[in-house]
């Protein structure tokens, strides 16, 4: 039998008290620019993600850095014109 869970977390909260919101344009900007090291997921707090997309430019010697600035190109697309607007945390994202 199937039980609904009974507390679901809502994407887009407020800040909590000394939390700052991150930028949406640096984060678009730092995709665009730096996509291929994972700066905008290290910038939105996506660590995890972030490293990965590290440690695939590197470890591939430059050749998965064209996958992975492709791929933040898109994330920096997506994050100007406001498709992606939390951070990991759920907190928007500031103008």
């Amino acid at each position: 039998m199937y039980n609904p869970p009974r507390y679901q977390p809502q994407a887009g909260i407020d800040p909590p008290p000394g939390y700052s919101q991150k930028s949406r344009v640096a984060a678009g900007v730092f995709g665009i620019l730096l996509g291929a090291y994972g700066i905008h997921s290290f910038y939105l707090g996506n660590t995890s993600r972030g490293l990965m997309q590290l440690l695939i430019s590197f470890l591939t010697c430059g050749f998965g850095a064209i996958a992975m600035q492709i791929w933040g190109i898109v994330d920096g697309i997506k994050l100007l014109d406001g498709r992606i607007n939390t951070d990991a945390n759920g907190v928007f994202l500031k103008d």
